[in-house]
């Protein structure tokens, strides 16, 4: 594979030729077709697309927003900015800025945020080794914080964008309203921006003008391709390996989840390739809508229910394409956690050292609620994937070859340990 392999290639066509692939837009399409037609070229012993509706929201053009210092000459600084996915635009809005640290000092100033627009300046704490400990900490600021400012009156929201990058590219990322408030606007800042806000808000009042557009349009179809290769021996039983096809629309989707896109067809491939015949029915499945609905994967096993299927394992490639590093596991007893972590001396001279538990993958999680199904996420080394999570740098330039590769390596091999011995 590390010779042969194909999904450098395939991930050149998918982020060059398609581009961002944000749900209901018609690069999602063109990308549902390519997994399709791609799919068929390696030949599986069936190909198909499995219908579910998804969300259709659009930025509905640029988002823009300034500062100005209250006690000075009006000369806005223009800020990196890019509004939240699923936020509702309201055109050009201004107001005084409110900037508190986080939830609490929220609660705190609660009564002077009538007719503000609210900044939470929370950031990633760099002490923590993972950063995705860090985005687990601030993501509810991203998800929940328009609703929470608009219920003490704010009119808008702006977030320090979920990355400790020294970058000043802004990172969107999916909110959520809560229908019991007003639906505000709501923007991430770049870094260096959001820095900068925070320390002029120390020293001088300032009034902000945002500007956003987003609305959502009618539900559409949308798509998972879904391959399968039928087992000799448990043709009725599956194991699922997958990613989503779906990006956000200000970049490439490279890392998210482009890498994991092709990791998927590669040990397709290689498969193929190989002659190798499973034991156990395999599907790979490139999923719709995880970005902002988790509609492809919700979908996939609601079908699987209706069908009375059995899933026995779940694999899900939605970290990066960086050096692999460990396998992260949930829904596995004791004994076959034991049984897993005896192959990390197989998997080690390709980069994973350890298999450890609380891990899955959004796509795959309805299968770990619905059937218990054992779930697990491919963990590649995790300290640069926030550079580009969600951001305009999320694209094929900055995906390396060697790393890409190792990551299918080390899912086709542990596909095959599952598959060949089980758990």
């Amino acid at each position: 594979m590390l010779r042969n392999g194909k999904a450098y290639d395939l991930l050149r066509q998918l982020t060059k030729q398609i581009g961002g692939r944000l749900s209901g837009s018609p690069q999602f399409a063109r990308a549902v077709s390519w997994g399709k037609f791609t799919m068929e070229m390696i030949g599986p012993d069936k190909v198909f697309l499995q219908k579910c509706m998804i969300p259709h929201w659009v930025r509905g053009g640029a988002d823009a927003a300034a500062i100005t210092e209250m006690d000075k000459k009006p000369y806005p600084k223009k800020l990196d900015v890019l509004a939240l996915g699923n936020s509702i635009g309201k055109g050009t809005i201004t107001a005084p800025l409110l900037a508190v640290a986080d939830f609490a000092e929220l609660d705190k100033r609660k009564d002077s945020v009538p007719g503000k627009i609210v900044y939470f300046n929370k950031g990633f704490d760099p002490t923590n080794v993972s950063p995705f400990v860090s985005y687990g900490q601030t993501g509810i600021y991203r998800r929940s914080g328009p609703s929470a400012a608009a219920k003490y009156g704010a009119i808008g929201v702006m977030i320090r964008s979920l990355t400790e990058s020294a970058a000043n590219d802004p990172h969107t990322g999916a909110m959520a309203y809560n229908d019991s408030f007003p639906r505000i606007p709501a923007i991430a800042v770049g870094p260096r921006d959001a820095d900068e806000i925070w320390n002029l808000t120390r020293r001088s009042a300032l009034t902000v003008t945002m500007t956003t557009n987003g609305k959502f349009l009618p539900d559409t179809i949308g798509h998972n391709v879904v391959g399968e290769v039928i087992g000799s021996a448990f043709p009725g039983e599956f194991i699922t390996i997958g990613a989503h096809l779906d990006s956000w629309d200000v970049n490439e989707g490279a890392h998210d989840d482009g890498a994991g896109v092709v990791q998927t067809l590669e040990v397709m491939r290689v498969f193929k390739a190989l002659g190798y015949k499973p034991r156990y029915s395999i599907r790979f499945v490139l999923f719709a809508n995880e970005e902002n609905g988790l509609r492809g994967g919700t979908q996939y096993a609601m079908e699987a229910e209706a069908k009375k299927e059995k899933h026995v394992f779940a694999l899900e490639s939605d970290a990066g394409g960086f050096t692999p590093r460990s396998f992260t596991v949930s829904g596995l007893q004791p004994a076959q956690l034991e049984k897993m972590s005896s192959w990390i001396k197989l998997l080690s001279n390709y980069g994973i050292t350890k298999i450890s538990t609380g891990g899955g993958g959004a796509d795959i999680s309805p299968l770990n609620r619905l059937f218990a199904t054992p779930i697990c996420g491919l963990e590649p080394d995790p300290q640069r994937y926030f550079d580009y999570h969600h951001a305009r740098t999320d694209v094929f330039e900055n995906v390396n070859k060697r790393e890409l590769l190792l990551g299918a390596i080390n899912m086709a091999a542990l596909i095959y340990l599952v598959d060949k011995y089980g758990l």
